[in-house]
């Protein structure tokens, strides 16, 4: 294994922050709703984020340049018999990295880091124009069981 080839996945860190907006802005959703010129946003959420144990913002990084990223969330609950949940978010994987199979590493990183954490259920949403990342995530076993609403304040 080349070190272009080895995937490390690590806790973001405010010098990833460039290289993370930009993938969370690099799509036709994203490009509507986040700001790269600005990270002063980000790196005040970065801190609430890195405060908080049950936050897992990680970076996928190969050859020392991001390449894919996403935020595990773990909810202790009551229903479900007192079940955990892990909640995934923000998955994005750079543009050139689309295909690699780098998406599927990071989801099942996200699902044994969840069971490592004690998580009883991996859930996710994905926008409902995202017809691709819906055939992704069936493809890894999850399914498709709720309707997801949003507020917005």
């Amino acid at each position: 294994m080349t070190e272009t080839t080895v995937l490390t996945i690590r806790r973001v860190t405010e010098a990833d922050l460039p290289s993370i907006v930009a993938m969370l802005a690099d799509d036709p959703l994203g490009a509507t709703r986040e700001s790269p010129d600005d990270l002063t946003p980000y790196r005040t959420a970065l801190a609430r984020i890195a405060e908080d144990p049950n936050q897992h913002l990680v970076v996928a990084e190969r050859a020392g340049r991001a390449v894919g990223t996403l935020q595990l969330t773990l909810i202790p609950g009551l229903s479900r018999k007192g079940s955990t949940r892990a909640i995934v978010e923000g998955v994005r994987i750079h543009a050139d990295e689309r295909g690699s199979g780098l998406g599927t590493e990071l989801i099942e990183w996200a699902i044994q880091r969840s069971r490592e954490l004690g998580a009883d259920l991996v859930q996710l949403t994905s926008d409902a124009t995202r017809a691709d990342a819906h055939r992704f995530y069936e493809r890894l076993g999850f399914v498709r069981s709720h309707y997801g609403f949003k507020y917005q304040l």
